[in-house]
């Protein structure tokens, strides 16, 4: 059998879901992998970025698929998944080629993955592409409850056109100022474009102090009867941790407004203090994997560091 990896194309979305979920529920060991995760969405990320989605194929077949996704600077991927019957034949090695190529191609200066932190088996094929284990990242939940005087934050979506634009910059600019040339303008587009959720912009005496990008619900990154954080930070400094208590309780607000039960967030466990704050806030690990970095080195991952992220 000869494997061919070329771009994904929107028609073969479907069999790259199908192949998505029977990896994980292989790999998970869900009774029906066949039906696992179906109420999750992986795939739509081709939409935000097509370029940066490919396909394994066989005789024609989709077999496989890997996605890249750029945060300026910052660049990861996944999920990288195969068919089942075809694991340890070298197809994930052949989906990872175009992805580091296309690493190269945008120039970044730090890049990673999510992986299980069990798995000897993918730690290895990854680290072959220059990528170090480095943290693990606790995927952090709880059961949604409205807040009691939620702090005021406001909707991207509700926004001005003029608005949104002075607000990505100002998201950006937060960003930067954690990481140097961090951008997640294209989650902001993306999960606006494509009603994935919302983005909460929380600021203080007019200034943006944090801000988070969720999904919610089925059909999504969340799944059913969830609120997913893919990411939010605060600003550096003095007001981190006010900011960062004021940032969770906006998305719980978010979350009980759409009437969702569970609100999940990745939180690095090298960002001592944010996980600190999320535990006394009443949050739990339900599973941890790792990240691996490229090159080896925390990038944004510090104590002082106030992010919601993983990778995945």
């Amino acid at each position: 059998m000869t494997t061919t990896v070329r771009p994904l194309a929107e028609q073969d979305l479907p069999d790259a879901r199908r192949i998505v979920s029977l990896a994980f529920g292989t790999f998970l060991g869900a009774p029906d992998p066949a039906n696992f995760w179906t109420d999750l969405d992986y795939v739509g990320r081709w939409r935000a970025d097509p370029g940066a989605a490919f396909g394994a194929e066989i005789d024609g077949e989709l077999v496989g698929s890997n996605f890249a996704t750029r945060w300026g600077s910052v660049g990861f991927f996944g999920p990288l998944t195969v068919r089942p019957d075809l694991w340890d034949r070298n197809i994930g090695r052949k989906l990872m080629e175009p992805i580091m190529r296309l690493f190269h191609a945008w120039d970044l200066t730090h890049a990673g993955l999510f992986t299980f932190a069990h798995s000897a088996k993918h730690v290895g094929l990854y680290q072959g592409f220059g990528f170090w284990p480095r943290f693990l990242t606790a995927i952090m939940g709880k059961p949604v409850a409205a807040p009691e005087g939620p702090p005021p934050w406001t909707r991207y979506s509700e926004l001005s056109e003029k608005e949104r634009l002075a607000s990505v910059r100002a998201c950006r600019e937060l960003t930067s100022s954690i990481y140097p040339g961090l951008d997640v303008e294209r989650e902001i587009r993306a999960v606006n474009a494509q009603n994935l959720g919302e983005t909460v912009l929380v600021r203080e005496n007019g200034s943006l102090e944090a801000f988070a990008v969720c999904h919610c619900g089925p059909g999504t990154e969340a799944g059913t009867g969830k609120c997913y954080v893919k990411f939010g930070a605060a600003r550096p400094g003095p007001v981190s941790a006010p900011a960062f208590g004021r940032l969770l309780a906006a998305c719980e607000d978010l979350a009980s407004d759409r009437g969702l039960t569970h609100i999940e967030a990745g939180m690095n466990l090298a960002r001592e203090q944010a996980y600190r704050q999320m535990v006394e806030a009443g949050w739990r690990a339900g599973f941890q994997g790792v990240t691996m970095h490229r090159p080896n080195e925390p990038g944004y991952s510090r104590p002082d560091v106030y992010l919601i992220d993983d990778w995945r």
